[in-house]
């Protein structure tokens, strides 16, 4: 196996573009790429692209009646069928969309082939991570649901057992929908509550269904929710499931809309507590699946303060070579990001936090909404898996 972790890229994938008054900006695309070659982490990672995902792969997951819509709206985006969730407000059609889209996946497909082939212990996509696209339709500025296909692709290889981590600030409905009654995939997922945000899925009675059941976890969060509790959550729900599941390959999904700074959603959680969990789901991965770990993006709306410097980190700590968070952006990327944006880039790679939480041994409270939130998932999910509440 390689010592080397690969980071899966593609130029073209700054095609992903919804316009130009849509939130998910693909500069942040470039501006991550930008930082994570700044810092000099293209040369401690091998770097790859892979082809587009076809027709055969898409099958894995998504019908072929909608990838067949997709391919209409990218040739012509005024054919867009709105009854698969093309052209809408979240979803606009685009010239290109078919193709721009199986890249995305391709590069996810691609990260889970090697790490299940031993190329490498830990693959990094941060293109990737577009959860919400369900088997037939568009949802959530998310075409094809690449960590879905990445799962099933390793399914396919013969995996029987794969762990699927989401940490966005949104659920992970996608990718839950598409291995609902599957055993061999445990999704967890922690998220803001799907009362106050998008996909108002995600409650922890959700756990699968038939074969699947408890192969499906969700921790709604309260709105507001920052460091301390954000953390306390991962660390009373993700370490035990994964030691009781044993993965063969973890795949985790590192949406940086949980940030305070993010316009779309209403938890408070800084760089350095995301830092802090993507260390952790490396250290699990080392712990639970033989250290191989397939890490993606997501979300993330902040595209010049947040997204960049979140995935460098995560790009940084999956090649073994951290970024200090004390560290100084380089100028010459600060350069880049008012060439871009007409804006000032942030200059260190840290919001000055120190992470720390209450481990959920220690005991919890019964009338703090965050510990409601734990407990309720750990209730709804831990005894179908043969765990203690």
């Amino acid at each position: 196996m390689s010592g080397r972790a690969q980071l899966m890229w593609d130029d073209a994938v700054t095609g992903y573009d919804f316009g130009d008054t849509h939130p998910m900006d693909p500069v942040r695309l470039a501006l991550t790429m930008g930082l994570v070659r700044a810092f000099g982490l293209d040369t401690a990672v091998d770097l790859r692209s892979a082809k587009p995902v076809g027709d055969s792969t898409l099958r894995l997951v998504h019908r072929q009646d909608y990838v067949a819509a997709v391919r209409a709206a990218s040739a012509d985006p005024r054919a867009a069928d709105q009854n698969y969730g093309l052209g809408t407000v979240d979803d606009p059609a685009f010239t290109g969309m078919h193709e721009v889209s199986a890249l995305i996946a391709g590069l996810s497909v691609g990260a889970a082939e090697a790490v299940w082939r031993g190329e490498t212990e830990h693959a990094v996509n941060f293109t990737g991570g577009l959860h919400h696209a369900m088997p037939g339709s568009a949802a959530g500025f998310c075409v094809y649901n690449d960590p879905a296909l990445a799962i099933a692709r390793l399914l396919e290889l013969g995996a029987e057992r794969v762990a699927y981590v989401d940490v966005d600030v949104h659920h992970g409905d996608g990718v839950q929908a598409a291995f609902w009654e599957d055993p061999r995939v445990l999704t967890i997922s922690l998220h803001e509550h799907p009362r106050t945000l998008f996909p108002q899925t995600g409650w922890p009675e959700e756990t699968g269904a038939g074969a699947g059941e408890g192969s499906a976890v969700n921790v709604a969060l309260p709105a507001g929710t920052g460091d301390e509790g954000w953390l306390r959550a991962f660390h009373a729900v993700v370490p035990e499931l994964l030691a009781d599941f044993r993965p063969q390959v973890l795949v985790t999904q590192h949406g940086a809309d949980t940030h305070f700074e993010d316009p779309l959603a209403h938890l408070a959680v800084s760089l350095d507590a995301q830092r802090a969990v993507m260390e952790s789901c490396h250290g699990l991965a080392h712990d639970h699946a033989d250290g191989r770990w397939m890490a993606l993006g997501g979300g993330g709306y902040a595209v010049v303060d947040v997204v960049p410097r979140s995935w460098t980190h995560l790009v940084g700590i999956a090649a073994h070579a951290p970024v200090d968070p004390e560290s100084v952006v380089p100028p010459s990327w600060r350069d880049l990001v008012y060439a871009r944006t007409r804006q000032l880039g942030p200059g260190r790679m840290t919001d000055g936090r120190t992470p720390s939480w209450k481990a959920w041994e220690d005991g919890y409270d019964p009338a703090d909404r965050l510990d409601q939130a734990v407990l309720a998932s750990r209730k709804a999910a831990f005894p179908l898996r043969g765990l203690l509440t």
